[in-house]
This record gives structure tokens, sequence and C-alpha cells, in this order.
């Protein structure tokens, strides 16, 4: 492993940067959308830094969360709250500030504010009362989630952001059903003492070869993504009980494109509808898989499609 480079002139570099930035237009009467780390310190950008320190006030989803970030850049911008339950006097109190002319930041907890987090009332205001908004990006566990499980590609980039599930066992599978039918990866984030009923019925859902990436802990310490079927993540979570501890972004990865029948050829389909009348539509595309050699994802979705219509 090769050593860390000893970069004599980083400090001139730093400086160099923060001049650049420091030197772009800096409209006052605006509110900057400011995206803060998910986890890892280092994952503010110098821009969003520049900004938050030149806003007369920050309006924070938690100021007591915030705080600590703020100190450790050194930023002494006084915070005001600005969460769900204030939203819309908060925004009152923002466009009364950019009405004498002041800077307004607004932040969430983690991320990018007004992105499943409150801050899309105080924009709305905002623009409503002809003032500018300014967004400054930066750290996004959709986004991450993204770049870690390669559910995407340059040939077919869409995805769908679903945001939390409900509760309720009965509304999430209705939930999931309507989501998990587009023809896409869809991003959803779960809390930890939730997952394993979501599991369950994800599986219920899209079916035990449906791929899903859970991403655990973004930019933290203990990071981990991991892409498995759906049939086996239960008991990948079941081997480590750390596993199930942190935040999580998921993402159900686009279903295999319909199966022609045609295409898998008659014999196999002979083979999957008496295999369907004694077995599981997941072990008859298992065996079908083994004797016709192929995929078992394909064969899946074709004993699905044959075990509905029967």
């Amino acid at each position: 492993m090769s050593e860390t480079p000893d970069y004599v002139d980083s400090q001139a570099t730093w400086n160099r940067l923060i001049e650049r930035v420091g030197g772009q237009d800096w409209p006052v009467a605006t509110l900057y959308v400011v995206a803060t780390p998910i986890g890892n310190l280092g994952d503010l950008g110098l821009r969003a830094w520049q900004a938050l320190a030149r806003c007369d006030v920050i309006a924070a989803e938690d100021t007591r969360a915030s705080r600590p970030l703020l100190d450790a850049w050194g930023v002494a911008t006084p915070l005001m709250a600005a969460h769900r339950h204030n939203e819309a006097s908060a925004a009152e109190s923002i466009v009364a500030r950019l009405a004498q002319g002041q800077r307004v930041g607004l932040i969430s907890d983690a991320g990018a504010p007004a992105v499943s987090d409150p801050g899309a009332r105080i924009v709305r205001a905002v623009r409503e009362a002809g003032y500018g908004v300014v967004a400054v990006p930066g750290a996004s566990a959709v986004i991450a989630a993204l770049m870690a499980s390669g559910a995407t590609s340059d040939e077919n980039p869409a995805f769908v952001f679903a945001g939390f599930m409900p509760p309720k066992a009965t509304a999430r599978q209705k939930w999931l059903a309507g989501w998990c039918a587009i023809a896409a990866p869809i991003v959803m984030f779960e809390s930890p003492h939730r997952l394993d009923a979501a599991i369950r019925d994800l599986v219920k859902v899209c079916g035990p070869d449906r791929l899903l990436t859970l991403a655990r802990e973004l930019t933290k310490r203990f990071e981990q993504v991991v892409t498995r079927p759906l049939g086996e993540v239960a008991a990948w979570l079941a081997e480590d009980a750390h596993r199930s501890q942190g935040e999580f972004v998921l993402i159900v990865h686009q279903a295999p494109a319909e199966p022609e029948a045609q295409a898998i050829g008659a014999e196999t389909l002979k083979l999957l509808d008496a295999l369907l009348e004694s077995l599981s539509v997941r072990d008859a595309a298992r065996v079908a898989a083994k004797v016709s050699g192929l995929p078992r994802d394909v064969l899946y979705a074709q004993a699905l499609l044959r075990a509905q219509a029967l």
C-alpha cells in the first residue's frame, strides 16, 4: 500500500481555493439552501462552508444537531429553528429578514433540505415573495447509495426516490406494490427497527429473486453496501446483529424484463407448468434453471406469470 503523499503546498492550495470561492458572487436578500454531510464531517463542501459563514442567520431543522457541525467548521452564524412543526412561521420570519437585505441559510440535520426533509414550504414562500433562492449542493444519501450500488447505468439512468415506507404492514405492502411496479430502480429509506418487517413485505411483493441493495451508515466508519436477492437478505442480516443497526437506504433493483414465452422454449414451459403443480414459484424456477441452463430470474418471472394464471 502506498504512503499518503506529503503535499507541502496544501495550505497554499487551501488558501487559494478559499480566495477563489470567496471572490464569487454572494447576493444579499437571498435564501441559501445548503446540503450538509450525511455522516462524514469532511463532506461539507467549500462553497457550502463559505455560504453558511456569510449568512446573517441559518434556519436549521434541529439547532442542537447542527451546532456541532458549524462549530467544527468555525461557523459562528446564529441559528433559528425551521422544522416541520413551525415551517409556516419560520417562512414568514425568513421572508422578513430577506426584506431587510439579509442572507439566510437553510439546512436540515443531514443531506439536502427540502428533499425528504423540511424546507420546501420555506423555499416556495421565499420564491412567491420575489426573493432569490440559491441551492448549494452536496452530500445526498440517495445519490451515494446509487453510486455504490450499480443499480443504474449510463444507458438506463432512470431511478425513482420513494422516501420512507409506511409503518403499517397493509399500507406498506400496497405502497410497495405501486412503487416496485415501476420499470426503474426504487430508492427508499427505512429505520432499523422496521427493517425486518420491510424485508418480509418486499419478498411478498417482489419475489425472492429481485435484487436489493442495502446501504447502511453511508459515509460513516461502519459503512456497508451489499446487494443480495431479496430471498437471501433476512438470513444475511441475521448472521450479524450489527448489520441491522444504523440508518438504511434500500434500492430495489429494476425487475428483469418480462420474458417472451417463445424465447424460453416450449419444453421448458411444459417443465415449468409441471413443477408448479407441486412446487413454489421460487423452487420451480430454480429446478427449471438447472435443467435448461436459462437464467433463474428470467424463469422466475415466467413462472410467476404462469402461477398467477392458474
